[in-house]
């Protein structure tokens, strides 16, 4: 990527926090201090007492008229970064460099004033874009169209609800036309309609040359304007690349932990003592593509032979929930476990998930009914890294894979 085509741009950026207050106002009182007199206490690097990296030596680039997802759990310095790039706070090292005027809708209500109108607030934001009042009056139908308040207009802000601070916010970022757009989550309220909307606006954004970032736990929502994805973790950048692939990465971060050891139940009649995915070969394997077989390995223990025990397995997605669930009964399978062990093995052919991390859940029933033994959920799990999905009309995405075909019908 030129110099001249990079639209936001982050080299060696770290921020750190302090996890008590009044600490942390200490060290700000002695920093401006040693800032004035032109020396430094101490390294920008060395932590302090409770004091944490919430971003740690983060690089990446934005091309103008490139949109980047920001994925990664609770805590992982999306929104740092976000304020850094704003300007709202300024990183401890390194450096940002941006190509023109930043528009952000970073929290709900951002950068509103909760007395003043919505027509009011409307052109103090863009005064803080060094806009004058002529531009805006160009423009403000264009922003009370696309936010669809309507007479709300002119009441004030602390009256509206999320849904509509949300529209007009998002309808003054965008149309105001800065050359970095960044968006944190708050797409996240409002209908399905009015979301359709924005990442269509932001489409258009794109392609006029505007470079944004938008953070947000809904990869599919994302796929819809971007296939790259940078994901956070601790602070650290952890993976920049392909959204299919990103997304894969985001979901093992959030999948919860497996117990290969915990069970549920007191009983000593039957329990699960471990489910592994093997190759043919017998080794252990995680990673899979599209249309390969799953050969799940479960074994049973058992003080006493448990006659027609049945095995329910469910497939679950960390961002989508349960997919799928099948059990032994669905085919007739049925199997006694005897004392000490019984090993039983579940093959899932050609595979139809897209790319991404995947959960398996099995859990142990007698023949009965009611007649409940074990359960390990989740216990195992598994990736499909490929092939590579496409959001944008020239493949396939989000989590099946259809089988299909296309004919051209004659009129």
């Amino acid at each position: 990527m030129a110099q001249g085509d990079v639209g936001i741009s982050l080299e060696d950026v770290s921020k750190k926090y302090c996890r008590r207050l009044r600490t942390a106002l200490w060290y700000g009182v002695k920093d401006i201090a040693a800032e004035f007199s032109g020396r430094s206490g101490f390294s920008h690097r060395k932590l302090r007492a409770s004091e944490f990296w919430a971003v740690d030596q983060v690089s990446f680039q934005v091309g103008v008229g490139e949109c980047v997802a920001m994925i990664g759990p609770n805590g992982a310095g999306k929104s740092t970064i976000l304020k850094m790039i704003n300007g709202l706070i300024k990183p401890d090292t390194g450096r940002i460099v941006l190509r023109g005027q930043v528009g952000s809708l970073i929290e709900l209500g951002t950068g509103f004033n909760p007395v003043l109108t919505g027509r009011e607030n409307i052109y103090v934001n863009a005064s803080i874009l060094g806009l004058s009042r002529n531009m805006v009056d160009q423009r403000l139908d264009e922003i009370l169209d696309f936010a669809e308040i309507g007479d709300f207009i002119d009441a004030p802000v602390r009256s509206y609800s999320s849904g509509m601070t949300v529209r007009l916010g998002f309808s003054v970022a965008a149309h105001l036309r800065p050359q970095v757009l960044l968006i944190d989550e708050v797409l996240a309220v409002g209908d399905v309609a009015f979301k359709m909307k924005c990442f269509r606006h932001i489409l258009s954004l794109i392609n006029s040359g505007m470079s944004v970032i938008v953070v947000s736990h809904n990869v599919n929502l994302l796929s819809r304007v971007t296939d790259r994805a940078l994901v956070m973790d601790g602070g650290r950048l952890c993976f920049d690349g392909a959204l299919s692939e990103g997304s894969a990465c985001y979901q093992s971060l959030v999948s919860p932990q497996i117990d290969e050891t915990g069970c549920v139940t007191d009983k000593d009649q039957a329990r699960i003592a471990s489910v592994e995915l093997i190759n043919d070969a017998g080794d252990p394997q995680q990673d899979y593509w599209t249309g390969d077989t799953l050969r799940v390995r479960m074994l049973f223990t058992t003080t006493e032979c448990v006659l027609g025990a049945r095995i329910n397995v469910n497939v679950d997605s960390p961002i989508a929930g349960l997919l799928a669930g099948i059990s032994t009964p669905l085919t007739n399978f049925s199997f006694d476990i005897k004392a000490p062990s019984t090993v039983v093995e579940l093959l899932l052919p050609n595979l139809p998930l897209l790319v991404g991390n995947y959960l398996l859940g099995v859990t142990l029933y007698g023949a009965e009914p009611g007649d409940f033994l074990d359960r390990r959920t989740p216990a195992c799990a598994f990736k499909i890294i490929g092939p590579k999905t496409n959001s944008f009309g020239f493949g396939q995405s989000h989590i099946f894979r259809l089988e299909h075909e296309w004919n051209l019908a004659k009129l």
